[in-house]
């Protein structure tokens, strides 16, 4: 994984660590909970796109297969919390395999539209599965995590739940990259023809790469549900997938750290955009625009290439 990256993970893990110390108010800690949950999805979608050069438009299905499998396991059959995890996991594992076969054979385009419908087709499934997920109603009564006897139902514990499973599933995803399988992922999104004359299996790369960034998504999703103890088809919808897909690319999704950064970025943004009151989304929009425009790679390897051009121009 390298010495610069353990560091960078320590660092984070000390500032996750500390943070909630220096935070009053219930509020902002349920953002940085947010922020974790949020992190774990655009993580896999790093990891997917990023790495291995493969579109997705329907990463919210996986993350409300998680919410609803949790959910729905939990408040209708009494399942255990570990056992319902282990549901959504286990059904996201299945979808992405039965979906993933057909679809990663399409490339550019035509596989960012399967994904897009298939995200569609889950989101209709939500609506219309109304003994199980209550439909457009949504889903209530979902219980705290708990261990034993000991419940995890404020922010402060949330938190720590949240950032503990996102800072190991980091940890993972650093190994994956710095492996075979990473050099593997890389050669694929450079050159695919490149790539399956140097022995790679392109196949069952890229079903074993979506498998698994969809499993990040579905326990993202597990958490998010008992977090806020009800949810609805609209938090799963087109809008969420894009969402995810564009924290990942303000950051810069061809870097984890990157993907990591935008995610912060986009769930803190809107926060502290409410000072400008019905123009937040026109601020919100102009950021955005503005970071597209001049740091194409992300935020994270976009800010120091762009301050290098104006440093130049400004001698010049």
């Amino acid at each position: 994984m390298g010495k610069t990256n353990y560091l960078k993970l320590l660092g984070l893990a000390i500032l996750v660590a500390f943070v909630p110390l220096f935070i009053r108010g219930d509020y902002y800690l349920s953002v940085l909970v947010f922020m974790g949950i949020n992190s774990l999805v655009v993580i896999g979608l790093s990891l997917l796109m990023g790495y291995a050069g493969q579109i997705s438009l329907g990463h919210a299905a996986f993350y409300g297969i998680g919410a609803y499998s949790t959910g729905v396991l939990t408040t209708h059959f009494g399942f255990s919390i570990f056992t319902a995890f282990g549901g959504g996991v286990f059904l996201s594992i299945l979808v992405a395999i039965v979906i993933g076969i057909p679809a990663l054979r399409l490339k550019g385009h035509y596989l960012a539209v399967a994904t897009l419908g298939i995200g569609e087709i889950v989101f209709i499934l939500f609506n219309e599965l109304m003994e199980l997920t209550g439909g457009p109603s949504g889903l209530s009564n979902i219980p705290p995590v708990h261990f034993g006897g000991f419940q995890i139902n404020s922010s402060f514990r949330f938190y720590y739940l949240v950032w503990g499973i996102t800072l190991l599933l980091l940890w993972f995803s650093l190994n994956i990259i710095y492996s075979r399988v990473g050099r593997a992922l890389r050669s694929m999104h450079g050159s695919e023809v490149a790539a399956s004359a140097m022995g790679v299996n392109l196949s069952f790369l890229k079903i074993q790469i979506f498998v698994l960034s969809a499993v990040y998504a579905s326990i993202a999703g597990s958490l998010y549900a008992h977090f806020v103890s009800f949810i609805a088809p609209n938090n799963f919808g087109l809008m969420v997938s894009i969402m995810f897909l564009m924290m990942g690319v303000i950051g810069g999704i061809q870097n984890i750290w990157g993907a990591l950064f935008g995610a912060t970025l986009l769930t803190f943004l809107p926060e502290y955009l409410r000072v400008f009151e019905q123009y937040d989304i026109l601020v919100y929009g102009a950021i955005l625009l503005a970071i597209l425009l001049f740091m194409p790679q992300g935020f994270l390897e976009g800010t120091p290439i762009l301050l290098r051009k104006i440093f130049r121009r400004g001698r010049a």
